[in-house]
Parts: structure tokens; sequence; C-alpha cells
């Protein structure tokens, strides 16, 4: 818990949530149950899978840097 209250916990939490959603987007029962919702909780997991699928470059380079970062950094 403690690790939620730095910056790379932070940036971790959320490149993990946008990897997460934009691979829920991908799966079509799930799209349509979870992701159609635009506003509240939901809602933001509708954003982050969009970010996930317009950026998925600049996040899969950012999931590498912070993999390496929390393996060879810390």
């Amino acid at each position: 818990l403690p690790a939620v209250y730095s910056l790379d916990g932070l940036l971790v939490f959320g490149l993990l949530l946008v990897c997460t959603c934009a691979y829920l987007r991908k799966v079509p029962r799930l799209r349509t149950w979870l992701l159609s919702e635009r506003r509240g909780v939901w809602g933001v997991c509708h954003k982050a899978a969009v970010i996930g699928t317009r950026l998925h470059v600049a996040v899969s380079v950012s999931c590498l840097l912070m993999a390496a970062y929390v393996l060879v950094g810390k």
C-alpha cells in the first residue's frame, strides 16, 4: 500500500489500468458489458481503453521503460 503513494507506484498503476482496459476492449462480450458506459467509474475504464488503443505504441514503450526501471532502478 505505501507504494501507491509514490510517483513511480502511481505511474505503474496508471499503466496497468490503461493496458488492462485496452485488453478488455478487445474482448467482444466484455466490451459491450463493461466498457459501453461513458460516465462514472466505468467511464474512466472506457477512457483508459481508448487511450490504450490509440496510443498503443507509446503505452507499450512506457510499459517497457517502467519495467526496466522497476527491475533495475529499484
